[in-house]
């Protein structure tokens, strides 16, 4: 039985490694080309063992539209994460502890909105954000992903928020708290875990959303998505420019999943429990 049990665990772990190392290969692919020369990326076949350099790295960094679309994707992204969780946590306290008439059917709406594919939206955004006069800009990205974002972070928002007993809330107005008071000292502070969750998912999706960026901006208002895209020229593709920043993109989001994987784990488990 104990051998048994031990070649069970060894076959298990096998499958874990294979797994990872299949699910890894393409991140290790788009790492390395980055440190490859242009010789070595069309190498045939391809090389998994070279002589790095920082060429790639070097032309990205000190290209001045890389530190523009930069700063625009940390602009918008931030400001969308921001205004997307603020908002949806008043709306999720709404539609949790006040009784109205459409509640369910506005809590069904939120999800509904949640799956209408961005490219839907193109046309309709692109005529109306310029007749607004907020077109090519980062304030009119901003709100095409506020208003695309806003019912995912309702939803999360909403799950947590109805797992936290009235009784809580009850006494602390029998204590003299406002309504407010209760929001910013009990209920927000209690769904910790759920507006990590939202912040960071909210968050990646801007920042790495492209379709919409690429049709709603400008030059001065690019984003790193857009600019990506402008590697692949008349000439032929960048490729090595063109994974480095790639593997630049990716970063934000690997330190803000490993900085945050407890709350994230404890979040999603959280949720699951009362939808």
């Amino acid at each position: 039985m104990i051998q048994y049990k031990r070649w069970t665990t060894i076959l298990r772990y096998a499958v874990l490694i294979v797994v990872s190392i299949i699910i890894l290969f393409p991140l290790y692919v788009l790492i390395a080309t980055s440190f490859k020369t242009r010789i070595q990326t069309f190498t045939i076949p391809p090389k998994l063992f070279f002589v790095p350099t920082v060429q790639n790295y070097k032309a990205i960094l000190f290209d001045d539209k890389f530190a523009m679309y930069l700063w625009n994707s940390i602009i918008v992204a931030s400001a969308t994460a921001f205004f997307s969780v603020t908002i949806g946590a008043f709306a999720a306290y709404a539609l949790t502890r006040f009784r109205f008439m459409g509640r369910r059917v506005i809590s069904t709406m939120t999800l509904l909105m949640r799956m209408v594919p961005p490219a839907v939206l193109i046309v309709p955004l692109f005529l109306l954000w310029f007749k607004l006069g907020i077109g090519n800009s980062r304030t009119g990205l901003i709100f095409a992903y506020l208003g695309l974002n806003l019912s995912f972070s309702i939803w999360i928002l909403r799950s947590f928020m109805a797992e936290i007993p009235i009784e809580i809330e009850e006494s602390a107005l029998i204590d003299g708290c406002s309504e407010m008071a209760i929001l910013f000292r009990i209920v927000f502070p209690l769904i910790k875990p759920g507006i990590a969750v939202a912040s960071i998912f909210v968050f990646r999706i801007a920042w790495n959303e492209f379709i919409l960026a690429l049709v709603l901006t400008n030059r001065m208002s690019r984003t790193l998505p857009v600019g990506l895209s402008l590697k692949m020229t008349d000439i032929g593709v960048k490729w090595g420019e063109m994974t480095a920043m790639a593997t630049i993109i990716a970063i934000p989001a690997v330190i803000f999943a490993f900085l945050s994987a407890r709350s994230i784990i404890r979040g999603l488990t959280a949720g699951a429990v009362k939808g």
